[in-house]
């Protein structure tokens, strides 16, 4: 079938948090929020409809994991990538931010350091603040409007006999990057040099836009899958947040011992109908994806051309993966706080703020490209009209 992605759906008054919080967040309720990592889009037809035929049995009660959709992760992680796991490697867990905290914690003693390269999705920070670990921040580089890894730098950091994990984002949240398998291969060669676990959030690894592959860390030899944690989710990828479904893989079985260990008693399981979603994406949604990528490679095409004509003082970051883009507003000249009210007060564009990133992110905002291109015409056209302010 044919997906409308032009269709606007009216969000506010269904408790989004996105939508309804807008005056919390941002000090007014005119503020247009292109924030939060979530689509405003239907999630797929055959979603809906799986959903909608469990409502139909009127008891709810707890759930096992269905053995249909341990199949379906296993299928799909072959059929996209190559990547062949054991079912063995796989736990179901809430979301990815709860497993990355669980591993952290898992793998870190009290004092211990952490490798996050920065600017980093902001829930890697606490993940190491809560389980009582320090960050080592490994900066990453903007060379010639493309970001880069600091391999010199991440040499030394490894070599910090303190550091006991570290986190990787692939693809990158908020710069974009799709990494490819020689800079995976590389990192993965440091950590193994080191004998540290790679907790590896690839929630995102199938919003790729053309040109780009995302590989799957653990995919790229025996060595690496051995040293690794994997987390990935529907989503991201199918708009699914609000229903607390990811998937965690730990081919290793000394690892994945410690996270269950870590996780005893704090950590739940999906919700039932976490479950019937994800199986019915992962066997059901590749029509949906196939098309809201598009969409949405088409809404980042447009944002590009609308800042480099009508405002070059902001540079967007082309980004390779994701739905969300990083703009470099340097270049108007004003500090942090300033920029914040420039576009919570003055443009009335809610966005997230850069230096909640960490390192690096300072005079740069996230934009969220999944929404109707009406949204994000009007979002741009506040911009480029308080821009003119300045």
């Amino acid at each position: 079938m044919r997906y409308d992605f032009d269709r606007v759906i009216e969000r506010r008054n269904t408790d989004s948090s996105k939508w309804d919080s807008v005056k919390t967040l941002f000090g007014s309720e005119d503020v247009l929020p292109l924030w939060v990592a979530d689509m405003d889009f239907p999630s797929p037809a055959p979603v809906v409809e799986a959903i909608a035929k469990r409502v139909q049995h009127p008891v709810y009660g707890y759930t096992r994991v269905p053995a249909g959709l341990i199949e379906a992760v296993v299928q799909r992680l072959d059929r996209r990538f190559g990547w062949k796991v054991d079912p063995s490697w796989i736990i179901f867990t809430p979301d990815v931010v709860s497993a990355v905290n669980a591993a952290v914690r898992a793998f870190t003693n009290p004092g211990g350091k952490v490798i996050v390269q920065s600017p980093a999705y902001p829930p890697f920070w606490s993940s190491v603040s809560n389980n009582r670990a320090s960050s080592v921040v490994n900066e990453l580089k903007l060379v010639n409007g493309r970001y880069e890894i600091d391999f010199d730098a991440l040499e030394r950091d490894f070599q910090d006999p303190a550091v006991q994990a570290m986190i990787l984002c692939s693809p990158h949240n908020p710069v974009g990057r799709v990494w490819t398998p020689e800079e995976l291969t590389k990192i993965g060669e440091l950590a193994l040099r080191a004998k540290v676990p790679v907790i590896s959030d690839e929630i995102h690894c199938e919003l790729v836009y053309k040109g780009h592959r995302h590989y799957p860390f653990a995919s790229l030899s025996e060595e690496l899958q051995m040293n690794s944690v994997t987390c990935i989710a529907p989503s991201k990828t199918f708009n699914l947040a609000g229903l607390h479904a990811a998937v965690t893989i730990i081919p290793n079985e000394t690892l994945r011992a410690k996270f269950n260990e870590a996780r005893a008693g704090i950590m739940g399981g999906v919700g039932l109908f976490g479950y019937v979603a994800m199986e019915a994406a992962f066997r059901y949604g590749d029509e949906w994806l196939e098309q809201a990528i598009e969409y949405i490679e088409g809404n980042r095409d447009f944002a590009i051309k609308y800042f480099q004509e009508n405002i070059p003082a902001i540079v967007p970051i082309k980004p390779e993966g994701t739905y969300l883009m990083w703009l470099d507003c340097r270049n108007l000249g004003l500090n942090p706080t300033e920029l914040r009210s420039f576009f919570n007060s003055k443009a009335k564009v809610g966005l997230n703020d850069g230096p909640s990133f960490g390192p690096g992110g300072e005079g740069f905002q996230r934009m969220n490209l999944g929404c109707p291109r009406s949204i994000l015409e009007e979002a741009l056209k506040r911009i480029e009209n308080a821009v003119k302010t300045l």
